[in-house]
């Protein structure tokens, strides 16, 4: 799947392979010509991938070739134990979690899961978890708790299943209370969005020492096409709300509404899917050491003081009547 500004990357990249057959079935020297057609797709790359819209950033956090959770989880870890059910009324295939183990070091993985056709996507409701799914969470969050372990969440989701049995079983106390017990951990906690991460379907499982993001993902309390609706009765306006909603990792960073923007290759993940997984276990451990370095009673301290600084409000001046 080519989005539309990969297009002129990929006719150069055509060019290229085009360029060394012909010179490999003729046997000629074209080394200059593939030199200068190299340079020219690294040119092209780094112009385009520097000035991409905010919306042109939301198409590659949806791209069908990035890497998803059990990408993440196969690469990044060892002897991965999946762990079902929330002891309550099911198991979310939405949401997946387990122990492993990174270079030796056990952890509490968490994450969504999307799919890759069709039927995975139904078999893994698009991503989108029910209240189950966010109870399975907490419960291997507070397992991981008991044993000391560190706790490493990837978000990417289009949002919390909205339907109404999910709102039966209770979807918004769910996530509410997700976000209050994860306040409450006594182990170091590291979020990454590493696709989309919409609304409070993305805000219970994120709620870390260390909030991350890839480069080329967004973080927002609404999709750009659902703000279009309600905004523009009509879905046609998507870039505009992409835009207003300031929803990339660089306006996260620059609101200190996330702790470090996680960089891509050039191409970005879906491109480099080996490399990018690289990069992200690298970040992982370098705040796993960081933070284990910390006791308990200071991880829940910072972590309440980061996330009480990313709101503003004043006492409201209620006068008495005389």
């Amino acid at each position: 799947m080519l989005l539309d500004f990969e297009k002129p990357i990929f006719e150069l990249e055509e060019k290229l392979q085009e360029t060394k057959s012909l010179a490999a079935k003729n046997n000629m020297d074209v080394s200059q010509a593939v030199k200068l057609l190299e340079d020219r797709i690294v040119h092209l790359k780094k112009e385009t991938f520097k000035n991409l819209t905010r919306w042109q950033r939301v198409q590659l956090s949806r791209h069908p070739d990035r890497p998803y959770t059990l990408d993440y989880i196969a690469h990044l870890t060892d002897d991965f134990v999946e762990l079902h059910g929330d002891r309550g009324f099911g198991d979310d295939k939405a949401m997946i979690g387990g122990i492993a183990q990174i270079d030796g070091q056990s952890v509490m993985i968490i994450g969504q899961q999307k799919g890759r056709n069709t039927k995975q996507r139904q078999y893994r409701n698009f991503g989108m978890a029910n209240p189950e799914g966010y109870r399975k969470a907490l419960r291997l969050m507070q397992l991981a708790n008991k044993f000391g372990m560190p706790i490493l969440t990837l978000i990417d989701t289009p949002g919390a299943y909205p339907g109404i049995e999910a709102e039966e079983r209770g979807q918004g106390e769910a996530i509410a209370r997700n976000l209050k017990e994860m306040f409450l951990l006594d182990v170091p906690v590291i979020c990454i969005v590493i696709g989309e991460g919409a609304s409070g379907g993305a805000l219970g499982i994120a709620i870390g020492d260390r909030v991350c993001m890839l480069e080329n993902t967004w973080y927002s309390v609404i999709s750009p096409e659902s703000c279009s609706s309600i905004l523009w009765r009509s879905w046609d306006y998507k870039e505009q709300a992409a835009s207003a909603l300031r929803l990339t990792s660089l306006d996260m960073h620059k609101f200190g509404l996330i702790d470090r923007i996680i960089e891509e290759p050039l191409g970005g993940a879906h491109r480099h899917q080996e490399e990018t997984m690289h990069i992200v276990k690298k970040a992982v451990l370098e705040m796993i050491e960081e933070l284990s370095k910390l006791d308990s009673k200071t991880l829940k301290q910072q972590r309440t003081e980061k996330f009480s600084k990313m709101g503003e409000f004043e006492e409201a001046q209620i006068s008495k009547a005389s």
